[in-house]
């Protein structure tokens, strides 16, 4: 028990030292955990002012690099806009060059024009001199010709062996008595006119009803009149530096005329197809305004087709009105092209029918085929539609033409002889020549051709300038009338009546015209002074 003890303090003691041990150890653990937690909270506190220093730093930097390029920006601003202002300096330093030249010619024009002006005056001064010298020279001439005058007079007067007042009163008298002959003779023309007109009329509705036919007849040109809104719409058909006139013609082929004719402009060109194309054409151009390359095209493409189809309807027209409805459409197209041309002022188309609508009374007659002897005389002149694209008269054209589309023989041949081209060998061939003869022979049908109009308004003037005092000569109303200017010095009142009588005479004596042609004689005295 005694030995217990001490082992047993012993061991207390070991377990208290043990103890203080382990507390000691929990001790410096919590204080190294402590010490480690307040690190570790420094050291992330530390990071994470490092990390906003960064930040900062970073958007310091940006803002700087922000800063620096703004700068740049500006620098670059500067430079442009001092460059832009160098080249305005320039320029207008160029400019006040350029007007300062300009100032200067406008200053040599100037002086050059006050010199010309000088000099015209100097000019006009010598004429006014040159002129009061002519002046005088002229009032010493007039006297010496009424001097001369009086001395003509006198001889003339001896000569004749009466005296001037004697004198005209005999030319009075003759005068007056070639007065009532020609008053006689005129009234004796005015009663056989009106006889032949009447027995004219009434031949011409005898025939009327004969022929139950009746067609107008349109005289036609290679000339078409083109109306516009302004003379201003002249320089827009023009262009600029003519670039749309000669789209235009390059385009239709017609010849586009702008002449001083005021609102006006002139198509010419020698296929009437092609000219109504283009009159067309033109014509919505001027109504729509817009008048440039492109757009002359489409309405050229445009109006193209639509006279096409126009040609088509009258070719149609034409056929339904004969009673002939098997015809070739490519006949009836061509057909319908003859709408618009003329033969001595007479429409082919018209021609045509009226020479189907003859052939097929004559057939009815002559009992034979009326729809063969129509379909020929309707289809003898459709060579004319082809004339210009191909070789050979217009009977040969039309009878290829035909023999193409499959017509019979009957009607080729008789298309190929109705000019005698070919010798006639049927009945409807010679039918067909007779058809053509009584449409284009009948009165009014055709008007004369243009040279032998030209002719006899030069024969006019020829027989007028041929008289003595005659000054001017001037053919008006397609030759209908005559006014013809004498030299008052020369030709008196009395002589310019016996003068018109003289060419009157002449002129029925030498030419063949229809009507009655009026001669005016206009003699005009001027008193022209000069103040001073």
């Amino acid at each position: 028990m005694p030995v217990l003890i001490p082992v047993v303090l012993a061991a207390v003691a070991v377990v208290i030292v043990v103890g203080l041990l382990v507390a000691l150890v929990v001790f410096l653990r919590r204080s190294v955990m402590s010490s480690r937690r307040a690190l570790t909270a420094e050291a992330d506190d530390t990071r994470r002012r490092a990390e906003l220093s960064a930040a900062e730093s970073a958007r310091q930097h940006a803002e700087a690099h922000e800063v620096r390029r703004r700068a740049e920006a500006a620098a670059e601003h500067a430079r442009a806009m001092q460059q832009t202002a160098e080249d305005e300096a320039r320029m207008l330093r160029q400019d006040v060059h350029v007007r300062i030249a300009d100032l200067e010619r406008r200053e040599h024009r100037l002086a050059e024009r006050e010199e010309r002006l000088d000099a015209e005056a100097r000019q006009l001064e010598d004429r006014a001199a040159e002129l009061g010298q002519l002046d005088e020279d002229l009032t010493a001439r007039r006297a010496e010709l009424v001097d001369v005058t009086a001395e003509r007079r006198q001889i003339l007067e001896r000569l004749a062996a009466m005296t001037a007042e004697q004198a005209k009163a005999e030319l009075i008298a003759e005068i007056e008595n070639d007065a009532k002959r020609h008053a006689a003779v005129l009234a004796r023309d005015i009663e056989r006119a009106a006889h032949e007109e009447g027995e004219a009329r009434a031949r011409r509705i005898v025939t009327t009803v004969i022929q139950r036919l009746a067609s107008e007849q349109t005289a036609e040109s290679v000339v078409s009149v083109v109306q516009l809104p302004g003379d201003d719409m002249k320089g827009r058909i023009i262009g600029r530096e003519g670039r749309n006139i000669k789209a235009f013609e390059q385009t239709t082929g017609v010849n586009l005329i702008i002449d001083d004719t005021p609102e006006a402009v002139l198509l010419s060109c020698f296929d009437p197809v092609r000219r109504e194309t283009a009159r067309l054409a033109l014509e919505e151009l001027v109504a729509d305004g817009r008048i440039h390359p492109s757009r002359i095209e489409e309405v050229h493409e445009r109006s193209r087709a639509l006279v096409d189809q126009m040609c088509r309807r009258a070719g149609e027209d034409a056929t339904v009105e004969v009673g002939i409805t098997d015809l070739h459409p490519e006949l009836v197209f061509t057909l319908g092209q003859l709408r618009y041309r003329t033969s001595y002022g007479q429409n082919v188309l018209k021609h045509l029918i009226e020479s189907a609508h003859a052939a097929g009374l004559m057939a009815d007659e002559l009992g034979l085929d009326r729809r063969l002897c129509m379909r020929a005389a309707l289809l003898h002149d459709i060579g004319k539609a082809l004339t210009h694209e191909a070789e050979g008269s217009h009977a040969r054209v039309g009878a290829d033409l035909a023999r193409k589309y499959g017509e019979s023989d009957d009607v080729v041949h008789a298309i190929e002889a109705h000019h005698n081209e070919v010798e006639p060998r049927t009945v409807e061939a010679v039918l067909t020549q007779a058809a053509d003869a009584i449409s284009g022979g009948r009165p009014g049908a055709r008007r004369e051709s243009l040279e032998a109009y030209v002719q006899r308004l030069e024969r006019l003037e020829e027989i007028a300038m041929s008289c003595d005092g005659v000054d001017k000569v001037f053919a008006m109303q397609a030759g209908r009338e005559m006014r013809v200017m004498v030299l008052p010095d020369v030709v008196d009142d009395i002589q310019a009546q016996v003068l018109a009588r003289d060419i009157v005479k002449q002129i029925e004596h030498e030419l063949t015209y229809p009507g009655q042609i009026k001669v005016t004689v206009v003699r005009e005295s001027r008193a022209t002074e000069v103040a001073r």
